[in-house]
């Protein structure tokens, strides 16, 4: 298995995983639109790798063009990142989030079948645990979701399921994100969100450079040691690792679901103390109400990933708060310069 098709692989995440891939002689076919992403970092993903990955600039919800992207390569599997992701953004755009998200993976599913490509790793989310307290959450957990962006990953694993159940000899490997956070060593690569950043870790760090006077936490009156929202907080290029990992899995056909996470919980206060410590810097915060569709407390178990994948998180906190402070330095204005 050498060449691998990468939907959103200019974004956050993709972008990383394809510098792990690159590194590891893959072959690299990026689909992304740039709807979340800039054209930049395949020169940055270049400057790491010493190879500019082939890149088209394609929405998967185009049928046709991206049935021209598998007739001109002899794709042997796809990791599907490209989707909305904002939580928050979700409750307000609920159409465009099924549609980007849902319709478009359906696409992108149905041109897999026409040209036999039966291997994919998708992006899923640890949203599909809804308002579970059954911490921390196993893989056997029963899904559920508490907003339209949760709900689109749940639907697209189901969807998954079904297809396998239609045609046994898929490989599909379901990968439950937690909050990926940080950035490569070489401050290259990093998040660069559009407009103002919906996730914690960016929104700080722009707080900590002087972009933003202080940080809105929504909720102190939650079930927690200090009241706001623990997340299990993973460094970005440990979840990329992950995905190399899963392609390995692929040999077996199959639905397989792993969670990808420390299995260690923070708090927004730990956050802010850690990145306070990274930058050197004092953020200033204010409570605010709750946001809608958020959950009080989310950790996972990935003993599963680490006895079936070999895989596991390798990188802590100020780890993470130190590779995110080096890129948004590097980068005040993100890939934008």
């Amino acid at each position: 298995m050498k060449n691998i098709l990468v939907t959103g692989g200019t974004g956050y995440i993709g972008s990383h995983t394809v510098v792990e891939l690159l590194q590891k002689n893959y072959n690299v076919i990026i689909v992304d639109n740039l709807s979340n992403s800039k054209k930049e970092v395949l020169n940055r993903i270049e400057q790491i790798t010493g190879e500019k990955p082939i890149f088209y600039k394609t929405d998967i919800r185009d049928k046709n063009a991206l049935s021209d992207i598998f007739s001109k390569h002899d794709i042997d599997a796809v990791i599907h990142f490209a989707g909305l992701k904002a939580v928050g953004e979700s409750v307000e755009k609920p159409i465009e989030y099924y549609h980007n998200n849902v319709y478009g993976s359906l696409i992108l599913f149905d041109v897999m079948r026409k040209f036999d490509v039966k291997k994919i790793v998708f992006s899923s989310s640890s949203t599909v645990y809804g308002y579970s307290t059954n911490y921390p959450f196993k893989e056997d957990e029963p899904t559920s979701a508490t907003n339209p962006y949760g709900r689109s990953k749940l639907m697209i694993e189901e969807i998954l399921k079904d297809i396998y159940v239609s045609d046994n000899n898929w490989s599909i490997i379901l990968l439950r994100y937690f909050n990926p956070v940080g950035a490569h060593k070489s401050g290259l690569i990093g998040e660069d969100p559009n407009g103002i950043p919906n996730n914690l870790f960016p929104y700080v760090s722009k707080v900590a450079l002087g972009t933003y006077e202080r940080l809105n936490i929504f909720g102190n009156d939650y079930p927690t040691k200090d009241g706001t929202g623990i997340r299990d907080y993973i460094h970005v290029v440990d979840l990329s690792l992950g995905h190399i990992s899963a392609l390995k899995k692929l040999s077996d056909t199959g639905v397989h679901i792993y969670n990808l996470g420390t299995g260690n919980g923070y708090s927004v206060l730990d956050i802010v103390k850690a990145f306070e410590k990274a930058s050197g810097k004092k953020i200033n915060y204010t409570f605010t109400d709750r946001r809608a569709g958020d959950v009080a407390i989310s950790y996972c178990d990935p003993t599963k990933a680490k006895k079936e994948l070999d895989w596991e998180a390798k990188y802590t906190l100020d780890d993470m708060c130190k590779d995110s402070w080096n890129w948004q330095t590097k980068n005040p204005n993100g890939y934008d310069k």
